[in-house]
């Protein structure tokens, strides 16, 4: 008997402080004003290289120094397509090679459901190539909105004289409701208060 098209072998998640988690071999969606400090911790929780993909028109890209705290800099792989249809294809043929365990793909504007289709599929033929099953992190503006992803959280910075803090939210998710955590410390030692 065939498989369904659509069936996917559960791949392990990913862990993050306080007991949270994203889910391998499957896209999310990572908004607001913090959205690239969320990809720095998903990244500092992975080993191995970071492909970011980010239009050669954009300006705000990150810098050694800013990704230093998270993860090592030498990690990270960048790519600058001209043109904005060619930010998804590489997202979707680098997931599909399963090369790297985090494709990054900061976008203009959330994407439609079918190329967010497109993603899940290909970051699930990658999970079946790789060791390590590829995560798939899209960076929209605002307040995101993406459909289809299998996880939206959004970040901000809500920083204190005492030291770096985000207000972390869930907006959406598969397999979670709804949340939101005060995120604090430093990379090894993040502390997660839930608001």
């Amino acid at each position: 008997m065939n498989a369904p098209l659509l069936a996917r072998a559960p791949c392990p998640a990913l862990p993050l402080p306080g007991g949270l988690s994203l889910a391998r071999g499957r896209v999310h969606e990572g908004c607001g004003p913090a959205r690239h400090s969320l990809a720095m911790l998903v990244a500092g929780a992975l080993a191995g290289p970071v492909l970011w993909i980010a239009p050669r028109w954009r300006r705000d890209r990150p810098h050694p120094d800013g990704i230093r705290p998270f993860a090592g800099p030498e990690r990270f792989l960048f790519a600058t397509p001209d043109r904005g249809t060619d930010l998804l294809w590489c997202m979707e043929e680098a997931l599909r090679s399963g090369a790297v365990p985090l494709v990054v793909a900061d976008l203009p504007a959330p994407p439609g459901l079918t190329p967010v289709r497109r993603l899940h599929l290909a970051a699930g033929e990658g999970a079946a190539r790789a060791t390590d099953p590829p995560l798939g992190l899209l960076l929209t503006p605002g307040e995101g909105g993406a459909p289809g992803v299998e996880s939206r959280w959004h970040m901000a910075p809500a920083h204190r004289p005492q030291g770096d803090r985000w207000h972390l939210s869930r907006l959406r998710a598969r397999s979670a409701p709804p949340a939101d955590w005060q995120l604090a410390g430093c990379p090894g030692a993040w502390a997660l208060t839930p608001m």
